[in-house]
């Protein structure tokens, strides 16, 4: 009996173990963090139905080889199939890992929603992505995507000279470190009892199997 109870001990630390590196939060005290009201709080419009059950957050860069590419594939199939079908929906949230070039394209992304055009320059940033620290973030370049999407350009440009988006795209990008963010693209993909990370630009089968889950 004792042998046999020697033996369910480490099964038992391995279940626990697996489910502690599959589920967040990791700890207390990021349990404090990630309450469904400060996740969602302070990034973009949300994309798609308010009460959809499911909720994408995803941490990006604009600059961001793999945030590029999970927006030019996966994102696609995701939005037609279930953000426009109400089953999900996304916020986005800056963690501006590649300098000051990143950082206001951020800001830039902000300067939009002031317009009512957060989600169409966003897109913009991607469609025109041209690297990571590759300089193609200038300020003519945003203004041509301002262009592009229809914005007062005299609105936008007193937006970015004042900085006014700056710190929160800086508290954005502090909060996901506290959260445990370390990489983009990163995702939180919850409901109102469980929360999964998805780390990387993982393929589509990962994310349908993360829905299935929750």
């Amino acid at each position: 009996m004792t042998k046999l109870f020697l033996l369910a001990i480490p099964i038992a630390i391995g279940i626990i173990t697996g489910m502690f590196l599959s589920f967040y939060p990791e700890s207390e005290e990021e349990s404090n963090l990630l309450t469904i009201t400060k996740l969602i709080g302070g990034g973009s419009p949300i994309m798609g139905n308010h009460d959809a059950p499911i909720t994408i957050l995803e941490w990006g860069d604009y600059q961001c080889t793999f945030c590029y590419k999970f927006h030019q594939n996966t994102l696609d199939i995701i939005n037609e199939d279930f953000i426009k079908t109400g089953k999900v929906k996304l916020v986005f949230k800056d963690f501006p890992l590649n300098g000051p070039d990143s950082l206001l394209a951020a800001e830039a992304a902000y300067c939009a929603q002031d317009q009512g055009k957060y989600w169409q320059y966003h897109d913009e940033l991607y469609k025109n992505w041209g690297g990571e620290r590759t300089g193609w973030v200038t300020r003519d370049s945003l203004d041509k995507f301002g262009t592009t999407v229809n914005l007062d350009l005299n609105k936008f440009n007193n937006c970015l000279n004042e900085h006014k988006y700056q710190e929160k795209v800086i508290s954005l990008h502090e909060f996901g470190k506290e959260i445990g963010i370390d990489a983009t693209p990163s995702f939180l993909v919850f409901n109102d009892e469980k929360i999964i990370k998805i780390r990387g630009n993982q393929p589509l089968e990962v994310f349908l199997k993360t829905f299935d889950e929750l």
